[in-house]
């Protein structure tokens, strides 16, 4: 009798491949199966060779092939390409089977289509899976979110194959219902993307206006991460530095500055336009992916618009300690706006985010891992219902001491006419979220003057909406009042 698969994966792309190797090298059983039938072959023939994998040329076959109830891990390509073998595999499984996508789908998306598949008898799960190759293989941070019935079926798989940080504790939790899990990992995505533009930045400075080696900066960059910036990308940042082609040249001088991006920045910020949330740093960080895609508009206008010619006359030494504590604040605050749109979306979704447990499960195996995050996950702790990451004592602390650090490269970056929209953007905000009177109150007024939207007034209640006749000729006539 032919013994049933524990699990199936469908889909052997890099992360596909890597994920089977991970289960089958934890004791479980997989069965496989991709479209391109070449690549069950040969990955049977290669890596998984005497592994407990086994490979299916058909869908049907890779089904039945799986024990009850079953289980589906789908590694395909977001959007069209899951709906597509979902629509094969609902004909062949039975109720109570478990179909999970661990690909980077929209998490509306994964709304959807869990409540299309509620409505068959099918349970349906959507995990964030981030690391990367490396991450896939030797164990990711994994989100998973959906149908909570499944999660006891699909839990000890996951534990097993995810990350360890901490106490040993499995980089992997439940994050809640509908589409929670994606929506975690398409805010930890933003957050990656604005992490990584932040290092950029610093790179430009350290490069532009310092005139710094490649080999000067492998060797800050490996300092900072024996310090409060250890991380992944801090650490593979220093390797990049280090690494030369075979004519001794610095590899990295010769990579294009035209960046490419798959679409979870792009959705993080429409969510945060969506529930009002000012994600500044991750906004601009898409947009600085956008304008170095148009390389060559930017190398016209280089023939045509000028800067300032002003040479860096400071003390470099300063500088790079400056440096340093602007991108720890910055990081601070890109975080903190990250975790607030992660708070108003599970509120309106009734998800009940545990964000110190989402810290935790980022400590380990994703792009984003960090000594940072402890940080993270002791400030919910303490206040499960903190409102902002900045106003968390160790934070605010931090940041308060540190702020004139992140002053002084923004200004110095202006002065020098170095592209800094990041850094920019996280004074603006900590400046914004500080003040107690912004500029509103002169917009309300033109909104009012205009097109009669009316305001609200200091010396009345909270939602009581009131209009100006501006030039005495408008009468009483409102527009409806106005929403964030």
């Amino acid at each position: 009798m032919t013994t049933l698969a524990q699990i199936g994966v469908a889909g052997l792309a890099v992360m596909g491949e890597n994920l089977v190797l991970n289960m089958a090298g934890k004791g479980f059983s997989v069965a496989v199966y991709n479209r391109t039938t070449a690549k069950v072959d040969a990955f049977l023939a290669g890596r998984a060779g005497g592994l407990p994998i086994t490979g299916h040329h058909s869908v049907s076959d890779f089904v039945q092939a799986l024990e009850r109830p079953r289980r589906i891990l789908m590694m395909l390509k977001a959007g069209e390409v899951v709906d597509g073998f979902i629509a094969q595999l609902v004909p062949l499984l039975e109720e109570g089977d478990i179909v999970i996508d661990g690909g980077n789908s929209h998490y509306l998306d994964t709304v959807r289509r869990g409540e299309e598949l509620h409505r068959q008898g099918l349970r349906f799960i959507g995990t964030g899976v981030s690391g990367g190759e490396e991450g896939a293989l030797r164990g990711p941070s994994i989100m998973p979110g959906g149908d909570v019935s499944a999660w006891p079926m699909v839990e000890p798989v996951f534990t097993a194959i995810a990350a360890r940080a901490g106490n040993d504790e499995p980089c992997c939790a439940w994050m809640g219902g509908g589409g929670a899990g994606h929506f975690v990992k398409m805010v930890h995505n933003g957050i990656e993307y604005a992490d990584m533009q932040l290092i950029g930045e610093t790179y430009q400075i350290m490069r532009q206006l310092l005139g710094l080696s490649a080999g000067r900066m492998h060797t800050i960059f490996r300092d900072w991460n024996s310090g409060d910036l250890s991380s992944y990308l801090i650490e593979i940042t220093a390797d990049i530095f280090d690494h030369r082609e075979p004519d001794g040249s610095v590899l990295l001088e010769r990579i294009l500055d035209a960046a490419g991006q798959k679409g979870t920045g792009k959705w993080t910020v429409a969510a945060a336009l969506e529930h009002g949330i000012p994600l500044s740093l991750i906004s601009e960080s898409v947009f600085a992916r956008c304008i170095s895609a148009q390389l060559e508009q930017r190398q016209h206008a280089s023939q045509i618009l000028r800067g300032p010619d002003l040479p860096f006359s400071g003390d470099q030494n300063h500088l790079i300690r400056d440096l340093e504590q602007a991108l720890y604040c910055a990081k601070i605050i890109s975080y903190a706006q990250g975790f607030v749109l992660l708070r108003e979306a599970s509120e309106q979704y009734g998800w009940h985010l545990d964000y110190a447990s989402i810290a935790r499960i980022w400590r380990g195996g994703c792009i984003i891992r960090s000594i940072f995050l402890d940080h993270i996950a002791d400030a919910y702790e303490r206040l499960p219902e903190l409102e902002n990451l900045l106003l968390a004592a160790y934070f605010s602390n931090r940041i308060n001491k540190a702020q004139t650090k992140l002053r002084n490269v923004v200004g110095l970056a202006a002065m020098h006419g170095v592209p800094v929209p990041c850094f920019a953007a996280a004074l603006s905000y900590f400046d914004s979220l500080r003040s107690v009177r912004l500029p509103a109150n002169l917009l309300q007024a033109q909104r009012d003057y205009f097109g009669a939207h009316t305001y609200e007034r200091t010396d009345r209640p909270r939602g009581e909406f009131h209009h100006t006749d501006w030039t005495g000729q408008g009468g009483a006539t409102t527009s409806t009042p106005y929403s964030r």
